[in-house]
């Protein structure tokens, strides 16, 4: 009797079935690494299209690169907001983080599941940002994105980080302005006998804003002319005072402070500072914390009445107090040490190099030149030149 071979129709595959629909279009389907079915997400038009996709499939698992094709329908908002919460990150950049998100980029990705953000998509966000908004939040913003996306791609719910741009994330900052060291004075003496001393500190420390405001009577040594910095409390725009660590761990330091100041410290230590051995070091004239809101008042028209650009905001009192270090001596390490800061990337962001200390450093040049050239033509004559010799011949 003769052997009967497979039914018509029938397609037998190593791996996977093909199956034609009464339309003449292709399916394929397969068994995943569970033994679940999976069927194509799309018809083929021919049973090669659909065979070659099954290929693909296979050549995926073999290699350990076949993911799960459901596993991007996860929606971008929901899976963002909890990335913010599992980071235990400081308050502040969580407001930040939750702020980027709500205005920038949650109004464009929000409705989207992760697998359906895109490298195009990506680029026209950022080109549509870029028209809008500050090249530096548009670079914030695409930060924070692109590090949402690699942890869904490190959770294996995408394929690929779609954020590809090539210095997409790269801040250009701007060469903030700084202030002489009468200027320092006149603010110090515009903002008022209760501030005086949190502009000094500000550019001479160089403490950052929330730092001061965290500062205890404790933590001054009026001897040693140092004082400790152990926390800080920023203010949310809630206007709640997230006293928590520093910015990071190098925050956490002794500052010694310059020895001109000893009148201003002692003096606000006897007349504003809190008097329990705990107390706060800035205080409000009605004893309340430190708040940047009402200081900001202050701050505003101490700058006007001194004649400060607009721009020249309190914290680029640091800005001042790492140029002014730098040229009396100090060292990269040293300002970083003093600074609180890290990493030297940050610490090369507040030194600068403006036009006077350009014609310091040419001046010094100058003068190392004309003594070496002094000394030559004061050692004994050995001869004629090789410029000589070649000139005379």
């Amino acid at each position: 009797m003769a052997k009967k071979g497979p039914k018509k129709g029938k397609n037998f595959r190593r791996f996977g079935a093909v199956r034609q629909y009464r339309s003449g279009r292709w399916t394929a389907t397969y068994l995943d690494l569970l033994g679940e079915r999976r069927r194509a997400p799309d018809t083929f038009a021919t049973k090669t299209d659909a065979e070659v996709w099954l290929s693909q499939v296979e050549a995926d698992l073999t290699r350990g690169d076949w993911r799960d094709p459901d596993a991007g329908a996860v929606n971008f908002e929901e899976y963002a907001l909890k990335w913010v919460v599992e980071r235990g990150i400081a308050p502040t950049t969580d407001e930040l983080y939750r702020r980027l998100l709500r205005l920038h980029i949650l109004p464009a990705f929000g409705r989207y599941d992760l697998d359906q953000i895109t490298p195009p998509r990506v680029r026209e966000w950022r080109a549509e940002r870029l028209t809008s908004t500050g090249a530096t939040t548009v670079a914030k913003s695409y930060r924070l994105l692109k590090a949402v996306l690699e942890t869904a791609a490190a959770d294996e719910l995408i394929r690929r980080n779609p954020c590809r741009i090539r210095g997409g994330g790269k801040e250009s900052a701007i060469e903030r302005e700084i202030a002489t060291v009468e200027q320092v004075d006149a603010l110090a003496d515009a903002v008022g006998p209760r501030w005086r001393l949190m502009v000094y500190l500000g550019a001479y420390g160089p403490m950052r804003p929330e730092e001061q405001a965290e500062l205890r009577r404790r933590d001054v040594d009026l001897d040693s002319m140092t004082i400790r910095v152990r926390q800080a409390a920023p203010e949310l725009s809630t206007g709640r005072r997230a006293v928590g660590d520093t910015k990071s761990a190098a925050g956490r330091r002794y500052v010694v402070l310059p020895a001109f100041l000893h009148t201003d410290l002692r003096r606000h230590l006897d007349w504003y500072a809190e008097k329990e051995p705990d107390g706060l070091l800035f205080v409000g004239e009605k004893g309340a914390p430190f708040r940047r809101s009402s200081f900001g008042r202050k701050w505003r028209n101490a700058r006007a009445n001194v004649g400060m650009p607009e721009g020249f905001r309190f914290y680029d009192l640091r800005h001042t107090g790492h140029t002014l270090s730098t040229r009396s001596g100090a060292t990269l390490k040293d300002t970083m040490v003093r600074a609180g800061q890290s990493s030297e990337k940050a610490a090369l962001i507040y030194q600068h190099s403006d036009r006077e200390r350009q014609k310091e450093v040419a001046s010094g040049l100058d003068k190392m030149v004309r003594a070496a050239r002094k000394k030559g033509s004061d050692q004994p004559e050995q001869g004629p030149s090789g410029a000589e010799v070649v000139r005379d011949a």
